[in-house]
């Protein structure tokens, strides 16, 4: 946007443009033309205090306020007079008015409250809802900070990511942490785990495979390499029991069972 010429100093300056007014960014947007009209000198005639208002200033405030208004709100607003009732307007219809402003609070903050991830949801999906939900806070003139987003988000992330929480909480003060920093090491525990839910390429032995399925989770990766049969380990083998007859006939059965015949 072009800048207009505007008076002061040997050389002038220049008038900075009024951002525009949308429907969710009335508070950096109120932020930024208070300090626009600020640099204009005209703030006054928006919050005049003990001092008689300027008619010039009060024209000139009003006009950049109307000019930074989209078509529909500048409708509503055009047959306010003064540059302090274009603002409280403004203000009235954007945050509310007190009690207004309270039960949208009470309100906002009982669907922080309930917010959760859903089953199957993405994080980075998550993720989005909880930084809109901070936007939407700020729309209200209240913080929702990162310490807050992160707590929320450590707390309602699926069974499958408690492992890093864990870890999380364990070796990182999360009271300081930035939410982006907390979305991405979760992020990294999720990656980590759905590669090793793929399955896996190459074949598998049957009697391999069978003998697996067979064996509680406990006892799965234990394998005897004298009886070949999953549960235990070498020392533990009850044919070390038997004696050196038993020892060859187990052999000997080995070596059909390797050869295909069984």
């Amino acid at each position: 946007m072009a800048l207009v010429p505007h008076g002061g100093g040997a050389g002038g300056s220049a008038m900075m443009a009024m951002p525009m007014l949308i429907a969710d960014n009335y508070t950096a947007w109120a932020i930024k033309a208070q300090a626009i009209l600020d640099v204009h000198t005209v703030w006054e005639a928006v919050a005049p205090g003990d001092i008689a208002v300027n008619a010039r200033k009060d024209k000139t405030a009003r006009a950049l306020l109307l000019g930074a208004l989209p078509e529909d709100v500048l409708l509503q607003v055009s047959t306010k007079l003064t540059a302090r009732e274009v603002w409280d307007s403004l203000k009235v219809r954007f945050v509310g008015a007190d009690r207004v402003h309270a039960a949208r609070l009470v309100t906002l903050r009982g669907e922080f409250d309930h917010l959760k991830m859903a089953d199957g949801e993405e994080l980075d999906v998550y993720g989005g809802r909880l930084a809109a939900m901070a936007v939407r806070y700020a729309n209200l003139g209240e913080t929702l900070g990162d310490a807050v987003l992160v707590k929320k988000q450590l707390d309602t992330v699926p069974d499958r990511l408690f492992p890093v929480v864990a870890g999380i909480e364990q070796f990182h003060d999360v009271t300081t942490m930035a939410f982006d920093e907390a979305l991405r090491r979760l992020r990294a525990f999720e990656e980590r785990w759905r590669a090793r839910e793929r399955p896996q390429g190459g074949a598998r032995d049957d009697d391999d495979g069978r003998s697996m399925a067979s064996v509680s989770g406990g006892n799965r990766r234990r394998r005897c390499y004298k009886c070949r049969e999953y549960g235990h380990f070498r020392r533990e083998c009850p044919q070390l029991q038997k004696g050196p007859a038993a020892e060859q006939a187990l052999l000997a059965g080995a070596n059909v069972d390797d050869d295909g015949l069984l």
